[in-house]
């Protein structure tokens, strides 16, 4: 199987601070992968050192192959980079950023650009300036697509955006990497929206990975269960129990273990657990179910 990035026992450090020890995961050529998480749990970190804007305490990170530290300048025109705040340059209009982003893109394709953009209700000497958020988002994501790398790097798509304008974006991006068979690498802390874009996913905490695999996988196995609880639930986190919370005599467990196992291991701790039931969960209430609420 070809792996377009691959992260080896990735560790870094803020001053005594660890971000994270030993990160590991490989992205297929073709899929949509995703790196999720809370705000500062090494996002950013991440993609600033597969962008080689960072060097890692230890561990290695390959993008097609190379060292990302030290991408050969050919390496790095296949790869497409969206920052967090989307975009620089903003006293220039939509037609001179277009303009000046082509000249560094031998293979670039002026039409994603402007189609995208048709769809904005904007004209073409309007600054960057004068625009909404949710405007410049769609300019920064007709810069990405026309310079048509075969990996696209987005961190934080979402920031200052609203519902339609999310949606937009990730239904221009699914469909360009669907046509084109590209590979996408997203960051982000809003969840509902990648319920139906992302294939896999890593999931990180304050202390590292929690999780990682297939969204459907993820999706069909992680189980939230709720009922009523006289007495306090004094759990530890295990191989049956996930995570759990308690708001007064309301409980809820999270776990990846069928309904029957998870209420016999209760009672096994001397919990009488009362209308035990399983509830449906969404991405976004399997992904705090997962880290939880704080």
């Amino acid at each position: 199987m070809e792996y377009v990035v691959e992260v080896n026992n990735l560790t870094h450090y803020y001053g005594k601070k660890v971000v994270y020890e030993n990160l590991n995961f490989k992205i297929k050529k073709g899929s949509v992968f995703g790196l999720l998480g809370k705000n500062g749990t090494g996002k950013t970190t991440t993609i600033n050192i597969l962008n080689g804007f960072l060097k890692p305490r230890s561990g290695r990170c390959l993008i097609f192959g190379e060292d990302s530290y030290k991408l050969l300048p050919e390496t790095k025109a296949r790869v497409g980079f969206l920052i967090e705040g989307h975009i620089q340059y903003s006293f220039m209009n939509i037609k001179q950023i277009e303009k000046f982003y082509s000249r560094f893109y031998p293979n670039w394709k002026s039409d994603a650009y402007w189609e995208l953009l048709s769809k904005l209700k904007v004209l073409p000497d309007q600054p960057l300036s004068k625009m909404s958020c949710g405007q410049r988002s769609q300019v920064a994501l007709g810069l990405l697509l026309a310079q048509d790398p075969d990996l696209l790097i987005l961190d934080d798509y979402s920031m200052g955006l609203d519902a339609g304008y999310r949606r937009l974006f990730l239904d221009y991006l699914k469909e360009f990497a669907k046509e084109k068979e590209k590979t996408i690498f997203i960051t982000s802390h809003i969840i509902q929206d990648l319920e139906d874009f992302l294939e896999d996913c890593v999931i990180l905490d304050y202390n590292g990975v929690v999780l990682s695999m297939p969204i459907k996988e993820f999706k069909a196995k992680f189980k939230q269960y709720k009922f009523k609880s006289p007495t306090e639930l004094n759990l530890d986190k295990d191989d049956v129990i996930k995570n759990f919370e308690q708001i007064k005599s309301e409980a809820t467990v999270y776990s990846f273990e069928d309904k029957q196992t998870v209420e016999n291991y209760l009672k096994s701790k001397g919990i009488e657990p009362v209308n035990f039931r399983e509830v449906e969960m969404d991405l976004e209430d399997a992904f705090i179910g997962i880290t939880g609420k704080y």
